[in-house]
């Protein structure tokens, strides 16, 4: 049998609002319950990032917080992954909600240009995140923008600041960043296999690639994620309406490519991630 597929949501993230799509979920209470949905249609992981009433980004840990235990509330075993994005803060305060002990975090290990900025991440913040989240039992998933970002992954769990294996997603699909590119994405696996032989990966699509990405994904035995964050349409003409929805296509490729999809359960298994009580 083929290795289940773990589908990760991406339910929100710091730049879509309500004006780009009404079902981008914004408060806490929204977030909880688009997870949920998205949970029952086959999300094995929640990638989570907080706003302010206002929509507007934050990296506040109290609201990390409510939202931590609203998804263990009505996702039992579901795996939450909080976002240590720039765009959120800066600084120290990117990782102000790692001591939650969240079961995953996002780590970006080098800088690159997004469409209108440089997304900064130091060497020194770098290590200091990664630090962390040793310190408190999270699993990085480190998203690659750049080659030289899955190299520097590499070289890190070469000398301990990071835990093997490392598990890299390749996000495709930002504008002035690595390109949706089907050639690009096999030669980004082959080099993630030289240089971390025992590593996992997934891939995430921006846009219109990410239905793209998906496939890609998921026909060459990686993981995938999904999500309102990444993409607000179904097609050019026909907005999400929900996260879940987004999330039942990623199955039916799954489906496509006799892919498994990766319960919480299994998922927890094939990370390495300590059970939940219900997992």
């Amino acid at each position: 049998m083929a290795q289940p597929c773990i589908i990760a949501v991406a339910i929100t993230g710091s730049v879509p609002t309500k004006a780009d799509n009404p079902a981008v979920p914004i408060t806490v209470a929204e977030q909880v319950e688009s997870t949920h949905a998205a949970y029952e249609a086959g999300a094995a992981i929640a990638h989570c990032h907080v706003r302010n009433d206002d929509g507007t980004p934050s990296s506040d840990p109290d609201r990390f917080a409510a939202l931590m235990d609203g998804i263990a509330q009505h996702c039992p075993g579901m795996i939450v992954q909080l976002s240590t994005g720039g765009r959120s803060g800066a600084g120290a305060a990117r990782g102000g909600m790692l001591p939650l002990r969240p079961d995953m975090a996002s780590l970006s290990v080098g800088s690159n240009n997004f469409p209108t900025r440089v997304y900064e991440n130091p060497p020194d913040l770098v290590g200091w995140l990664a630090s962390e989240m040793r310190a408190h039992d999270v699993m990085p998933e480190i998203e690659a923008f750049d080659l030289s970002h899955i190299i520097q992954a590499a070289l890190m769990a070469d000398d301990g600041r990071l835990p093997r294996p490392l598990y890299v997603q390749f996000v495709m699909g930002v504008k002035n960043a690595m390109p949706v590119d089907e050639r690009v994405l096999d030669f980004y696996i082959e080099t993630l296999n030289r240089y971390a032989p025992d590593a996992l990966w997934c891939a995430a699509g921006i846009g219109a690639g990410q239905i793209v990405v998906n496939e890609w994904a998921i026909a060459r035995g990686g993981h995938t994620r999904t999500g309102l964050e990444d993409n607000v349409r179904l097609d050019r003409a026909t907005l999400a309406p929900s996260n879940a929805a987004l999330v039942a296509r990623t199955v039916d490729l799954c489906a496509k490519y006799d892919r498994p999809v990766a319960t919480p359960a299994q998922a927890r298994r094939i990370l390495g991630l300590r059970p939940t009580p219900l997992a």
